[in-house]
């Protein structure tokens, strides 16, 4: 059997419309919103925007991108050769669907990794050579996830990871990198960022507990249960939002509380969730859920720096 946009499709993509399908590049304006907060509460607590370091900015980017796109080959290959992806609703998947072969998009996952590292030891070049031990447990949180012999995405810490290291570690490593520090300020902002990453991630695994049931993959949604996961996909999407408001009042930036313009996608998708929804209808909660974090990161990221 072929993933759902594969099935009896006769304008499947093929060449570079194929490989971009299988980067799942709707998921990067996500992967940039720790940077872009991270960013933001550096600058706020050494002078403003003209205290930016634009090459450091680009080269924190350029990881969390690569890492993005690394972990989504890593998955597809990893999912694909133990049979997880065969029945699977969302987007194409490349060795689940039988369109590329699994040693090609290994090797895409490699590329993608070799590039966060050389951005990342330009970083630690410049800034600090401790650095380079994060990026090595960034790799092999990625790799780990649903590869190696105990991938963890299958025993139910899938949205724990996520939360620390695109999360808790892309938003206050891309902090230090402009200003040397770690504050209270980020700290605040890197846990709604990992709420909304994690939250992307168990909408995912919400969709599908019937799949990964069947391939005995444990993920945290199977663990709860549906009622659940839905509520806990509620309620940390909720603090998340809520977060804005100590952000705020700390920082005595009143404009940071239009961050809470992430509620706009948010409220229909908690809707969707706790209606019982299931399937393809989960499929537009997942858009709606990147599409709140890049919002939230956004709109605190301005609000930080007027």
């Amino acid at each position: 059997m072929k993933t759902l946009e594969s099935k009896g499709s006769t304008d499947l993509p093929s060449g570079a419309g194929l490989w971009i399908k299988g980067a799942r590049l709707r998921t990067l304006p996500a992967a940039m919103a720790p940077v872009l907060v991270g960013s933001a509460c550096g600058i706020y607590n050494h002078g403003g925007i003209h205290k930016l370091f634009v090459g450091r900015f680009l080269l924190a980017a350029v990881v969390a991108l690569s890492l993005q796109v690394g972990v989504n080959f890593a998955n597809d290959y990893s999912d694909g050769i133990r049979g997880t992806d065969k029945d699977r609703v969302g987007p194409l998947r490349l060795v689940g669907s039988g369109l590329v072969k699994p040693k090609k998009v290994l090797l895409a996952s490699g590329i993608c990794a070799l590039v966060a590292m050389g951005a990342g030891l330009v970083l630690a070049i410049y800034v600090s050579w401790w650095l380079l031990l994060v990026g090595v447990l960034s790799i092999l949180a990625a790799w780990t996830y649903t590869g190696g012999p105990k991938p963890y995405g299958y025993l139910g810490l899938g949205e724990v990871f996520v939360f620390v290291f695109f999360g808790l570690v892309a938003t206050l490593g891309s902090q230090y990198v402009q200003g040397h520090g770690i504050t209270e300020t980020g700290i605040g902002a890197s846990i709604s960022i990992g709420f909304l990453a994690s939250a992307i991630l168990l909408t995912n695994n919400i969709r599908d507990i019937k799949g990964d049931l069947e391939s005995s993959k444990k993920t945290l949604a199977i663990l709860l249960g549906d009622f659940k996961a839905r509520v806990l996909y509620s309620s940390i999407c909720t603090l998340a939002l809520l977060m804005a408001v100590p952000i705020t009042v700390a920082t005595k930036r009143p404009f940071a509380l239009t961050a809470l313009v992430g509620a706009l996608p948010l409220v229909k998708a908690i809707q969707i969730v706790l209606k019982r929804e299931t399937g393809p209808a989960l499929i537009s909660v997942l858009q709606k859920t990147s599409l709140a974090e890049l919002l939230f990161g956004l709109f605190l990221t301005i609000g930080l720096l007027i």
